[in-house]
């Protein structure tokens, strides 16, 4: 017999082999119809998969991510199939389940595949699906698999199992197709009721640029046509929330094919907005008492090489600088704490100086894969608002408290109230991506768990996602239509003091080491801008946007008086436009509409006459007439009122 623990600390008797289907059905038949995984030992198992020692146990079902990874990796081997099927002699490279849905790689020869084939892929899929095809996990040595996928002439897959450790190799039958694949996966291909395959996208194998480009189907499925729907109806709202139509649109940034790819240029609106959202977090910081420096766009080598960057980064580094020195090379800066670190060193540090901290809006250069560039979201040059805190080991938690009390005032400007944290640790088996000493990791990993239990902040422990010199805590940002972005993040690191050899005297005139805390709020400007304009819709808070009030005269004759009300407005510190191009009056109105100004001002004969402007509201219509210093009174207010809230 094997203990098995629920959730709720309730534990009991099985079987040795029982599987999670089992367990479900013993509890309800009902739970074992919705569940699609499980949990043992904070691995996810198929429910199909035999249990043989005591363990830890949950269940997953739709709602849970771990679920629907299990829907939607089955729902890839699904699509693999079906292509199998369609297209005889065709490559499968890989295919994951990701954040919503799946894709598969493949290579179709001289086949090409294109978006006018996915309704024909979608039939096919939704037959075999019908099938109820049963997912056969089975596991293999490393010969036999290779001599399998050999015989199939699947050379991607071959060069995959020819890089694993040699030992036993799982793979999963469904019909007659069969992949290389660790799971999970569910039992059957029952569950899958509703499936739209999205994009047809080429890839470059393993995301190398000398590999074969391959060509990615996107896809996602559901249990029932009506989240399908749903889903297709909350895409069409995200095209029209997509950041790179709005910021075309509103003249936010731009990029250029001769500039490079991935370089983003910000417009003067765009400056504009990202340098209030710069003052507004200077703002903040001067009142934590942080201290903003600058550093260069370059470092030798040796600093990357110190900070362990170039051996964990270098190949996603831009390729280095040769001087005319002999054998002396610099990087495009691709961090900006070694730097930090530096700054740090520059002076003898007592412990009645700490905690020191330093920040700086610092622009950093990673390359990208072409293929991954996308926006503002992913780009080649960007700009963290990163900061850098220096403690004493007993100032860790109070710190890291401070830290996520910005981060939160930071998500409450932004009307950002829907948020989940997660816990990035260290992977509990494969420890040779970290530095550090274990004592380190431990004492680091605990302080962030402790400040999320003092703040009652719940938070999802995710083991392997830690950055390579220290645990963290990363914000998921839910957007106005659901969706979930990565934004602020908050790094604890005892390696780097000790890679720098950074001390501090203490109070026991002995030397001793600083713990360092990384965090950026923000993440990056980019991207946080991106993210800003899909959950704003380009709407954004009236302090922030870029244009708050549109002035719209009746016709020509009114366009001086236009004028004077502008500039009233400007030296009241309020955003003003004038439009007065002769169109009519509509048009302007819907055109200022669609640009999302807050305001605007319809000014024609009696409003001159009188110091008036006709107000009207985005989205809310006409809200009357009043004298335009009134006008400028209210709005400073609207302003103050959102300011003080934070």
């Amino acid at each position: 017999m094997i203990k098995i623990t629920f959730p709720d600390g309730s534990v009991r008797e099985y079987n040795e082999g029982v599987n999670g289907l089992q367990i479900a059905e013993s509890i309800s038949s009902r739970l074992a119809q919705d569940v699609l995984a499980c949990g043992v030992n904070g691995e996810i198992y198929d429910l199909g998969r035999p249990i043989n020692e005591d363990a830890n146990f949950v269940l997953y079902k739709w709602d849970d991510e771990e679920g629907k990874h299990a829907f939607w990796h089955t729902s890839a081997h699904l699509l693999a199939e079906a292509l199998q099927e369609l297209y005889p002699g065709i490559q499968f490279g890989i295919g994951p389940a990701i954040e919503n849905g799946f894709y598969y790689d493949v290579d179709p020869g001289e086949t090409v595949i294109k978006e006018n084939d996915l309704p024909a892929i979608e039939a096919k899929m939704m037959e075999l699906a019908a099938k109820k095809e049963a997912v056969v996990r089975k596991s293999i040595s490393k010969e036999d698999a290779l001599k399998m996928f050999g015989d199939r002439g699947e050379t991607y897959k071959c060069e995959l199992i020819s890089e694993l450790e040699d030992g036993r190799i799982s793979t999963y039958t469904q019909g007659t197709f069969t992949d290389l694949c660790r799971g999970p996966h569910l039992m059957t291909t029952a569950p899958i009721k509703a499936i739209k395959l999205t994009t047809v996208a080429g890839a470059y194998w393993r995301g190398h640029e000398d590999r074969k480009m391959l060509t990615r189907i996107y896809g996602i499925t559901f249990p029932k046509k009506k989240m399908l729907d749903e889903y297709l109806t909350l895409l069409e709202e995200a095209k029209k929330r997509d950041h790179r139509k709005i910021g075309k649109e509103m003249q936010l940034f731009m990029f250029s094919e001769t500039v490079g790819k991935g370089l983003p240029m910000w417009l003067p609106k765009g400056t504009a907005l990202r340098l209030r959202l710069q003052d507004f977090l200077r703002r903040i910081q001067t009142r934590y008492d942080y201290q903003e420096v600058i550093t260069p766009p370059i470092g030798n080598k040796l600093l990357y090489v110190t900070s362990g960057h170039y051996a964990k980064y270098g190949k996603d580094a831009f390729q280095p600088i040769h001087t005319p020195e002999e054998g002396e090379e610099y990087f495009l800066k691709p961090m900006n704490c070694p730097h930090h670190c530096e700054i740090y060193k520059n002076f003898p540090r007592s412990y009645k100086d700490l905690p020191l901290r330093i920040a700086e809006f610092g622009t950093v250069c990673r390359y990208e894969q072409s293929g991954e560039l996308h926006g503002l979201t992913r780009v080649r040059s960007f700009t963290q608002d990163d900061a850098h805190i220096f403690c004493r080991p007993d100032q860790v938690k109070d710190e890291f408290l401070r830290v996520m009390d910005i981060i939160s005032i930071v998500f409450r400007s932004m009307n950002f109230a829907n948020f989940e944290a997660q816990i990035s640790l260290r992977d509990k088996v494969n420890r040779e991506k970290y530095i550090g000493s274990d004592e380190n990791w431990e004492r680091a990993e605990q302080a962030i768990i402790e400040a999320c239990e003092e703040k009652g902040l719940p938070a999802k422990i995710e083991y392997g996602e830690a950055a390579f010199y220290g645990p963290k805590l990363d914000f998921m940002v839910k957007d106005a239509i659901g969706r979930r972005w990565q934004l602020g993040t908050i790094q604890v690191d005892y390696n780097l003091p000790e890679r720098f050899e950074l001390e501090y005297m203490g109070s026991d005139n002995l030397k001793h080491r600083p713990v360092m805390i990384h965090r950026a709020p923000f993440g990056s400007m980019e991207r946080f801008v991106a993210v800003l304009i899909e959950h704003t819709a380009g709407k954004f808070p009236l302090w922030l946007t870029p244009e708050q009030v549109a002035i719209l005269p009746i016709s020509e004759k009114f366009n001086e008086y236009a004028e004077q009300v502008k500039m009233y407005l400007k030296i009241h510190e309020i955003r003003a436009i004038v439009d007065d191009r002769n169109e009519k009056i509509g048009r302007k109105i819907r055109d200022n509409e669609m640009k999302r100004i807050p305001y605007m001002l319809i000014v024609g004969e009696k409003e001159a006459e009188n110091g008036e402007v006709a107000v009207r509201r985005q989205g809310e219509g006409d809200k009357g007439t009043m004298k335009y210093e009134e006008f400028a009174k209210i709005l400073n207010e609207e302003v103050q009122n959102m300011i003080n809230k934070w």
